[in-house]
């Protein structure tokens, strides 16, 4: 069995963590918005179309904020066809995923989803072939009193009230060749800041995420990042966009599981960028990252998975996960924790039957293993993240080096302590110690485990509970310590009481 430990002392706190990383994602692509989130006509749906077991599985989730319409779809999407009176809303062949889009679900319908499960809404404008006075009108529909002729429009639409929108995204990837109205970097940031600011004047007290560069694959990496974060600076750009998708297309489970190193260096790289950023402009506001897309995702791509060839909310990008993959998808929020200083706002892309947690269909839904793995996290939200020393093994890997068999993080929340622990050992179980050094762990408050012996092991509609959580067992607290057993491939979440 191998031994690893894990030393702390709440004095060396890095930061609160922001219970808005536990976001999700919800995009005009498949059948993420219809036949998901909304399907009015179903004999389970409510006023607004949303589907009671549905409902349940996103509120069980522990969601917070919830990104809106795209993605990719944003930069072709027009809001006003999304308002209005349904029969009267256009028709539209959307051009991201070609599909056929009724825009019979829009901003208001997004919103009043957003409030009856209580997400914060966060919307993206369309700065690909859309303008920037677009994007202004918006925030007046949004968020502006009666008076105007946009948010007058709006009271028309049934909402009297502001929407009141806190978060809004200036576009979409717009460094990708792939997306519509791709720009090179100072095209976007004129663009970006002309948006920017007829936005914030609309309403000052809205905060706004630039859009960083699509992946660390992107020959665009970082410069783009740094470029965005110079022009608009962090007046105009409280956040700074990371994506990531990750896979294991070459079946090396090992290699897949050492993700989370490259999850830290993405992190860390654009976080040395904005200190570049302020250091250069002697600026002592920091540009915050929003990690608005993230998620496993190699299976359900390109083809004939993204081609909708026109038809109306087609099964694309529809992922089946696995095991393995809930445990990477563990370690995205591990990171997102350990890096609780600058990471505030995160998205899983997506929430239904799109690359999603969530399947439905026409009797009841699935809940995928990845979703047990965002639960045990997101239901242990509050607090702040602490700094660790960590021993254990380490095993060596083809792109990552040396990875430590231990990925965890720890949160500490006044006389409670949360600790997420990940073993990454195939075959051997691991003896955990858990030692706080200024305040002895007195008691085990609840626990979580997440293992199956099979990494390839999936919850299905014949099988729905192949992959789910159990409660831990294997714990011992002694001297103020806490040992325990952690099964090999497993991932554990617990509470603990200090003194």
């Amino acid at each position: 069995m191998g031994k690893a430990t894990v030393n702390l002392d709440t004095k060396f706190r890095i930061g609160t963590v922001d219970d808005r990383i536990f976001g999700g994602f919800l995009e005009h692509l498949g059948r993420c918005i219809y036949n998901g989130v909304y399907e009015p006509n179903h004999q389970l749906s409510d006023n607004d179309g949303l589907r009671s077991d549905v409902r349940e599985a996103l509120d069980d989730l522990g969601v917070t904020i919830a990104r809106y319409p795209g993605g990719n779809f944003a930069s072709g999407y027009h809001w006003e066809n999304g308002v209005g009176e349904r029969d009267q809303r256009p028709t539209v062949r959307e051009l991201a995923w070609q599909s056929t889009e009724t825009n019979h679900f829009g901003t208001n319908e997004f919103v009043h989803l957003c409030r009856k499960l209580n997400w914060q809404p966060m919307l993206a404008v369309n700065l690909g072939t859309g303008s920037p006075e677009e994007a202004r009108n918006w925030v007046e529909y949004c968020n502006s009193v009666t008076g105007t002729y946009y948010s007058d429009q709006r009271a028309r639409n049934g909402d009297a009230e502001p929407l009141r929108v806190p978060i809004w995204c200036l576009g979409n990837e717009m460094d990708g060749p792939w997306q519509l109205g791709h720009v090179p970097v100072d095209e976007y940031c004129n663009r970006a800041r002309m948006a920017a600011q007829m936005m914030k004047v609309c309403d000052p007290s809205i905060e706004l995420v630039a859009c960083g560069s699509s992946a660390p694959q992107m020959s665009t990496f970082v410069e783009w990042d740094q470029r965005v974060m110079q022009r608009l600076g962090a007046d105009l750009a409280d956040y700074v966009s990371l994506h990531r998708y990750v896979g294991n297309p070459g079946g090396d489970s090992e290699e897949y599981l050492g993700t989370s190193k490259e999850i830290d260096q993405q992190i860390e790289s654009i976080d040395a960028a904005a200190r570049t950023v302020a250091a250069q402009q002697n600026s002592t506001r920091r540009t915050y990252l929003c990690f608005d897309e993230w998620n496993v995702w190699y299976r359900a791509r390109g083809g004939e998975h993204s081609d909708g060839a026109g038809r109306f909310a087609p099964a694309l990008l529809d992922e089946t996960y696995n095991f393995e993959d809930a445990l990477v998808v563990a370690m995205f929020l591990l990171s997102f924790i350990r890096h609780a200083d600058v990471v505030k706002i995160a998205n899983i892309a997506q929430l239904v039957n799109v690359i999603a947690p969530i399947k439905t269909n026409s009797d009841s839904v699935l809940k995928q293993s990845i979703y047990y793995a965002f639960q045990m996290i997101s239901s242990r939200k509050g607090g702040e993240a602490l700094q660790q020393s960590i021993s254990c093994d380490s095993y060596s890997t083809k792109s990552h080096g040396e990875v430590p068999y231990l990925d965890s993080a720890a949160i500490v929340n006044g006389d409670e302590l949360k600790l997420f622990a990940i073993n990454r050992n195939l075959t051997e179980a691991m003896d955990l110690t858990i030692a706080c050094a200024d305040r002895p762990c007195t008691a085990l408050k609840d626990g979580e485990l997440l293992s199956h012996s099979d990494l390839k092991a999936e919850n299905t509609w014949e099988k729905p509970n192949e992959v789910s959580s159990s409660e831990l067992g294997n714990v011992a607290i002694k001297d103020g310590e806490v040992r325990i057993e952690l099964p090999p491939q497993s991932f554990a979440a617990l509470s603990l009481r200090l003194g």
